[in-house]
């Protein structure tokens, strides 16, 4: 049902809202019982004078009666009934819902959207719990002093007479575990604080590089026109981070500062008008290799295109660099999903691999990605090289090819039967 036949409904909706009778509406309106139920059933248009003398009785804005305030509520509605793909829900009635029962609409639309912070909530913390040694360790640390006091407790309240003395020292260790157990507590519970604010000190130098990073926008304008230093960038952009993540971080802007040069923007959006989000057919068309063109397209700014993904592992599989997508999530610790080409790449060297993904839980989308394994480093004769992988994430176009599904990483990862799982999943399907 079209939006601009529900004014009925949303009269209805208000009425009941204003604890007003049907009857007593028409009356104040100077019309009948029943042609205001034709009216509230959308059996009947209304508009001119009517409709703004109803809008005066009911105390609303004549725009909230034909327009509706639901434009927001509906979209939420449609993104829970794509999510939910096999639910049922009858998506052309969706309008009439929100309409009449704007309530029930609001509170479906809000849990949707709680289930999904939730989700990415759990993600987050999952994979810190997971990689996070500095973490791991504070949590040994609590464990250690726990069980100390334990059994400090454990002898005093055992039958029989303690030398005063011997009592005293228990005390004693009781209360100096129970402060530094108090002081350890406080200190993880700052440093999970801090790993949700990008803006706050993170505890790993690869963490500092990713906040930088994405607080910038993944593009520096100042590189891109070979006016800035990438070392003396660094410095500036990482005056309080750590010297290893400044060392780190200057490595990143030199190979951008390099990328830049020998790709220029203007080159690249010139070809990309032409081609598409193509990596491998741009790279042929610039002379230059496939890797350095996945780094500068997902360098483009939002006004040219739509936002790419990019994810960089070593031969370890360790991603090196995170460029993530707001629906397809990368792993803040260790190696992604094992089924991504990024990693198919690495056993295949430089043979480009594009497929269609989509990652499972709350709907993401669906992308394409391509990617590409090439030496890191010069190459030095007998020596094996050291390859490195690219994945680029695209968005895909409507109507593109089923897509694989992929996950995350195994620790939140729903899908049960999986040739490559590490681990069980904490998700259930």
């Amino acid at each position: 049902m079209a939006r601009d036949t529900l004014t009925g409904s949303r009269i209805r909706e208000r009425r009941i809202m204003a604890g007003m009778k049907q009857a007593e509406l028409a009356r104040k309106a100077s019309i009948s019982a029943s042609y205001l139920n034709l009216i509230e059933h959308n059996r009947r248009r209304i508009g001119g004078k009517l409709l703004l003398d109803i809008a005066q009785i009911l105390d609303v804005e004549p725009a909230i009666l034909t327009e509706g305030a639901e434009a927001t509520l509906i979209a939420g509605l449609r993104e829970a009934a794509a999510h939910a793909r096999d639910s049922g829900a009858e998506i052309e009635r969706i309008d009439e819902f929100a309409g009449r029962f704007p309530g029930w609409a609001d509170l479906l639309a809000e849990s949707h959207r709680r289930i999904g912070a939730l989700e990415r909530m759990v993600e987050t913390l999952s994979d810190r719990l997971t990689h996070d040694p500095h973490l791991a360790e504070a949590l040994h640390e609590m464990l250690s002093t726990v069980t100390a006091i334990k059994s400090s407790a454990a002898i005093l309240a055992e039958p029989g007479e303690i030398p005063p003395d011997w009592q005293r020292r228990f005390h004693r260790n009781i209360h100096e575990d129970s402060a530094r157990l108090a002081e350890t507590s406080r200190m993880l519970v700052g440093y999970l604080d801090a790993a949700e604010d990008a803006s706050a000190e993170t505890a790993a130098p690869q963490e500092e590089v990713d906040a930088i990073l994405a607080s910038a926008g993944y593009r520096f304008a100042a590189l891109e026109s070979g006016t800035a230093d990438p070392a003396a960038l660094a410095r500036a952009l990482g005056a309080e981070a750590s010297g290893t993540a400044r060392e780190m971080l200057s490595a990143v802007l030199g190979r951008y500062a390099e990328d830049a040069r020998r790709v220029p923007m203007p080159a690249l959006q010139e070809a990309l008008a032409e081609t598409g989000p193509e990596p491998f057919v741009i790279a042929e068309r610039l002379g230059t290799d496939a890797a350095q063109i996945m780094r500068r397209l997902a360098a483009l700014p939002a006004e040219v295109a739509p936002p790419m993904g990019l994810a960089i592992c070593d031969g370890a599989g360790a991603l090196t660099y995170r460029k993530p997508l707001p629906d397809f999530a990368l792993p803040r610790f260790g190696a992604g999903c094992p089924l991504w080409p990024l990693y198919h790449a690495l056993t295949r060297p430089m043979m480009p691999l594009s497929a269609p993904l989509a990652q499972p839980g709350r709907e993401r989308g669906r992308f394409v990605a391509h990617a590409v394994a090439v030496p890191r480093g010069p190459l030095v004769p007998g020596a094996p090289p050291l390859f490195e992988a690219h994945m680029l994430i695209v968005p895909a176009a409507p109507g593109a090819a089923e897509s694989l599904p992929v996950g995350v990483t195994c620790r939140i990862c729903p899908r049960e039967r999986c040739a490559g799982r590490r681990e069980p999943s904490i998700i259930a399907r």
